[in-house]
């Protein structure tokens, strides 16, 4: 199985590559089920993986000067707060055996990939939704608008925490909703704010896990090489056409993860 592991890898920087967000739901998916690892330190893995690779890609738009880095500090500060609080002190507390029901027994591994399942749901419904159109024009003050962008940075960041998702399909609307962030520089932002995310999350836990060095890299190199691919395609194709798409397989996803856990 680890082979289809290594092909998905490809995709998943392929997708962060050509849409600007997404690619790191299928991480945690794909460390479970073909690689075998457990959710806690898949999640832990995911969080390295997603964070070196939209690194990588907010290169291309940073010397575009396509980073917005007052908005990713807006943004990012109250995201980077609830990551370290989340990873170091939430996480811990969720017990081995969190629940049961009869004799179906919800363990902490079980209970993760349900609450990522949710969360995959939930992007592909944003994804798949062809009548939304992203505006600048709000009705609330500036004032309001940044305090609403602090607060789902706040929520992002728990979400990145807990099931090592980039969460840059959240990312994405608050900047150009709530903060009037222009499309292609959203999509820079957002990479750079997942990178930091991601990666400050990952460190600052590290030490809670036994990390596979030669594994990991291995992975998050072939996720680099996707991105770049992906990078490159998006000079040829409209991501936006692709994402309902893309929507749809998450969604399948999704579905899968929780009949898996909780029927087979």
């Amino acid at each position: 199985m680890e082979i289809f592991g290594y092909v998905a890898s490809i995709f998943i920087g392929i997708s962060l590559g050509l849409i600007g967000g997404g690619g790191s739901i299928l991480t945690v998916p794909v460390l479970v089920y073909l690689f075998g690892i457990d959710a806690f330190l898949a999640t832990e893995y995911s969080l390295f993986i997603v964070g070196v690779s939209s690194l990588v890609g907010s290169f291309s738009y940073f010397k575009k000067g396509l980073v917005d880095f007052k908005t990713a500090f807006i943004f990012g500060v109250p995201s980077i707060v609830s990551i370290f609080l989340t990873r170091n002190f939430l996480l811990p507390l969720i017990p081995d055996e969190v629940f049961r029901i009869g004799n179906f027994i919800v363990t902490k591994d079980i209970f993760l990939l349900l609450l990522f399942a949710g969360l995959m749901i939930t992007a592909s419904y944003k994804m798949i939704q062809k009548s939304v159109v992203l505006k600048s024009e709000t009705i609330n003050s500036e004032k309001n608008n940044t305090l609403l962008a602090a607060g789902e940075g706040s929520v992002v960041g728990i979400l990145t925490s807990l099931v090592g998702a980039g969460g840059g399909f959240m990312i994405i609307p608050a900047l150009v909703n709530l903060l009037k962030t222009p499309m292609k520089v959203a999509i820079g932002t957002s990479l750079v704010i997942i990178s930091l995310n991601s990666l400050i999350g990952f460190f600052s836990s590290m030490n809670h896990v036994k990390i596979e060095w030669n594994l990991l890299s291995t992975i998050t190199a072939i996720a680099i090489v996707g991105i770049i691919i992906g990078s490159q395609l998006s000079k040829k194709i409209d991501g936006k056409k692709l994402k309902p798409a893309f929507g749809w397989f998450i969604l399948v996803m999704g579905i899968y993860i929780i009949i898996k856990e909780l029927f087979f």
